[in-house]
């Protein structure tokens, strides 16, 4: 009974901390309100905490499970499986919502509101490629702001050291001492957690709560009860797919903290040191997570694409166009894969999607407050979604290099 309790207490302490700040911050945003906000520096030291180590964290991540792929495994095979896994669960999430709003259409009149709106320049889709992809200068690569062209990096750097066979023998002990480190320093910043998360809930509650039920509540309501309906129903599906039972309850056991970390800090680049966690804890083999999860914060983007797609069929009811023709459906769902993939992973990361919906339906600038708004009130669902989709997607794309019983496989 003694070695029950202290196993229940060393597998789930870190989790019951985390709910209890999670909830007496958001009792604290629900009593208090926008009072408050003297707590989100808190919250703000964090999420700092967490961007400055995310960045190292990813490099020898992906570096060392790129340089320790034994010659059996494909390289190639498992981006091609990645890139069919995360293009098939994006369109499924797509046409999920887009049904959504065929049974619930959105018809509301929706006031201005003025909100600051950044500068945008207008750029041409071949220099917003160039930028995603690739920096100028090395030390624009530690920026979280340029997260898939630093991914781009680090997977390049595991396949030199890959070529190099003998002679990156050490640059590989590295790699892999370092990705080593950075667990460890990983599981130092998550002890402040339950502070953190907890600060960053009380904010959001008391600072935007009370927007949930004014002018947009019926296009939010619909898009966070879409939500948590794939959230449980279709993740609950891929996981299954992926390794049957075991792997549905391998998968819910192992999510409360991304699920949280998601919810809390609206970041997919703060939510992957979780995710990784997770991740193994799911079994998901070492050269699959290391690779797969961080490509996936900039790539697989299913809450992204839910947001999208409500954007704009709020932005039709408000300027009186028909959004169910079906050619604009299929737009709106090739729109929405685009805009999520080059929306960045940090909290509110640009309005690159916004403008381009604009752009594309020729709508007036004054539907990018709206959008804006929108994007805010939306993001924490949205980002639920994408952190939580991408171990589920870990978890599909093991299936397919390991095959069936990789569940109940030795930990890699």
């Amino acid at each position: 009974m003694n070695t029950q309790s202290s196993n229940f207490i060393k597998n789930y302490s870190s989790i019951v901390l985390l709910l209890v700040g999670i909830t007496v911050g958001s009792l604290l945003g629900l009593f208090f309100g926008k009072q408050v906000e003297i707590l989100k520096p808190l919250g703000d030291i964090f999420l700092n905490l967490l961007f400055t180590a995310v960045v190292p964290l990813i490099f020898f991540a992906i570096a060392s499970a790129i340089a320790n792929i034994e010659k059996s495994e494909k390289i190639g095979r498992l981006l091609i499986t990645m890139a069919f896994v995360f293009l098939i669960t994006m369109l499924i999430s797509a046409f999920v919502m887009v049904l959504a709003i065929c049974l619930f259409p959105v018809h509301q009149n929706i006031e201005h509101i003025n909100v600051p709106i950044e500068a945008i320049q207008d750029e041409t889709i071949g220099s917003q490629v160039t930028k995603l992809v690739t920096v100028t200068e090395f030390f624009e690569l530690l920026s979280r702001k340029n997260m898939l062209a630093f991914i781009l990096f680090s997977f390049l750097v595991g396949i030199a050291s890959l070529r190099a066979e003998k002679s990156g023998e050490i640059f590989r002990q590295f790699l892999n001492s370092g990705n080593e480190v950075m667990k460890q320093l990983l599981e130092m910043i998550m002890i402040f957690a339950p502070i953190g998360l907890g600060a960053y809930f009380a904010y959001q509650v008391g600072v935007f709560g009370p927007d949930l039920f004014g002018i947009y509540a019926k296009s939010v309501g619909l898009c966070y009860g879409t939500s948590f309906f794939y959230f449980i129903a279709f993740f609950s599906l891929y996981a299954f797919l992926s390794g049957g039972v075991p792997a549905i309850k391998s998968y819910w056991k192992n999510n409360i903290v991304p699920s949280l970390t998601a919810l809390g800090t609206c970041s997919g680049v703060a939510s992957i040191p979780a995710n990784l966690e997770a991740a193994e804890r799911m079994n998901v083999p070492a050269y699959v997570r290391n690779v797969v999860i961080p490509l996936a914060s900039s790539l697989h983007k299913e809450g992204s694409v839910f947001l999208s797609i409500t954007k704009i069929a709020v932005l039709f009811a408000m300027f009186g166009r028909n959004f169910m023709d079906v050619n604009t459906i299929f737009i709106a769902i090739g729109i929405a894969l685009i805009a999520s993939i080059s929306e960045g992973g940090i909290p509110n990361g640009g309005y690159i999607g916004e403008v381009l919906v604009i752009s594309i339906y020729g709508l007036p600038m004054e539907a990018l407050p709206v959008a804006m708004i929108l994007s805010t009130l939306l993001d924490p669902i949205a980002t639920l979604l994408n952190v939580t989709g991408d171990t589920v997607s870990a978890m599909l794309i093991t299936r397919f290099s390991d095959g069936k019983k990789w569940i109940f496989a030795k930990p890699k």
